[in-house]
């Protein structure tokens, strides 16, 4: 009953999203103390509970939404929010730009994320993220950075940009679908003593797939070798915890799994290696306060990852982007990946049962709710309208790496009833 009463006070005030944690359960206190925990273990199956979930979202029900890969859709205590700040904000004429919004939002980050607030920068996406990391690095010609063939073009443009322009070498490895052990094997077949850098995903664009990145991360480790990883498909699916994976450094989008304002990200920057980045852009918010434009033109950048935010950004896009992060984890991070995952498995099955070629991998332990597949009987561009004019699905298609596929990606407001109806439109395809 106070499930049900709080959902249907959600889409009425922003005020009922701070209930959450009561209406699920009464160890809620985790959700502000601990990163993943939600107020009450939700089960896969609890139906009417996801429904309700559902609910609390805007997006339309003519067609079914089936790519959180490329934008998430937002709940309406987020779309509130910012509506809210922007009045707030102009009426009086201000930006909103205040240490209390920062802190609060950065702190919620920070719990998603498992890191400390100040140790996490604002950007606008998981481009500026990594191109920050890319051209802040201390590279110089003939350095070496590893990557994959199954990056999004987001992260790989910066890298190959800065191989145009500084002469570093980027070095890449095909992801193997079939083992964890055998994508550290590739990845340590390329290191050199050149090797500077390694850029990985956390879960992949291309096909979901959630790479060992804290065994990565001790690789690297081992041989001196700074390390970012592209977030931009994780946080909001699954657990994150940015310290036990061992990276320098870590970037997403909250436009995405985050289910934030569109044009908001995140840049997690480890405290001591604040200053092996340099700044490409400066300006306020970035330094101290404190600079001598009389007689030294000295001035120093703040002491948290602050120092790569610059100038006036939109405050109501990021008071969004708290709400959107409030909602997961009230939910419960552990609660939404088990139900994500169990979408993905559910499609992977169904699809290998009606002779699909699932490109994702097929381990439990290795994909996540983006799940990649193909019919051999139709190219994807064309399965891809198929799905969309018969059965008004929304979907992407993918060419990262030449795997010519169709990816669908499920999120917390997706339904089993979907996914059968994803496994419908194949069949019906197969048939053509």
């Amino acid at each position: 009953m106070l499930r049900r009463d709080f959902f249907k006070r959600t889409g009425q005030s922003l005020a009922a999203l701070w209930a959450l944690q009561t209406t699920i359960g009464r160890r809620a206190n985790a959700a502000t103390t601990q990163p993943h925990a939600g107020g009450a273990n939700i089960t896969v199956h609890d139906d009417a509970f996801w429904a309700q979930v559902r609910d609390a979202f805007p997006l339309t029900r003519k067609s079914t939404y089936l790519n959180t890969g490329g934008l998430g859709a937002s709940p309406k205590v987020s779309i509130d929010e910012l509506k809210n700040k922007i009045d707030e904000f102009e009426e009086v004429s201000k930006t909103g730009h205040t240490h209390q919004l920062w802190s609060e939002v950065k702190n919620k980050a920070g719990l998603i994320l498992g890191c400390d607030a100040d140790e996490i920068a604002y950007t606008r996406n998981t481009t500026e993220g990594a191109s920050i990391i890319c051209n802040g690095l201390r590279l110089q010609r003939g350095d070496e950075v590893i990557t994959s063939t199954h990056e999004h073009v987001g992260n790989i443009v910066s890298w190959l940009a800065r191989q145009k322009r500084d002469g570093i070498v980027v070095k890449t490895f095909t992801p193997s679908t079939r083992s964890a052990q055998e994508n550290i094997e590739r990845i340590a077949a390329l290191i050199t003593p050149k090797t500077r850098a390694l850029s990985i995903s956390h879960v992949t664009c291309a096909t979901g797939q959630i790479l060992p990145v804290k065994t990565i991360g001790e690789l690297a480790a081992a041989h001196g070798i700074w390390y970012f990883v592209d977030g931009a498909q994780a946080p909001g699916m699954l657990p994150v915890d940015v310290r036990d994976i061992g990276c320098h450094a870590y970037a997403t989008s909250g436009h995405k799994w985050l289910l934030g304002p569109k044009g908001t990200g995140l840049l997690y920057v480890r405290r001591d290696a604040l200053n092996t980045i340099d700044p490409t852009y400066g300006g306020g918010y970035s330094a101290n306060g404190h600079w001598d434009m009389i007689s030294s033109g000295q001035f120093e950048w703040t002491s948290t990852a602050q120092r790569f935010e610059y100038g006036t950004v939109s405050a109501p896009l990021f008071a969004g982007l708290g709400a959107s992060m409030q909602f997961l984890l009230d939910i419960g991070i552990d609660n939404i990946w088990r139900r994500n995952h169990a979408l993905g498995a559910m499609l992977i099955k169904g699809l290998n049962e009606l002779g699909a070629e699932v490109v994702s991998p097929q381990d439990k332990n290795e994909h996540s709710s983006i799940i990649t597949f193909r019919l051999h009987n139709m190219p994807y561009g064309e399965l891809q309208r198929f799905l969309t004019q018969h059965y008004q699905m929304r979907t992407r298609g993918i060419y990262e790496g030449g795997l010519d596929a169709l990816r669908v990606s499920l999120h917390l407001y997706n339904s089993p009833a979907e996914v059968e109806r994803v496994l419908e439109g194949v069949a019906a395809a197969k048939k053509l």
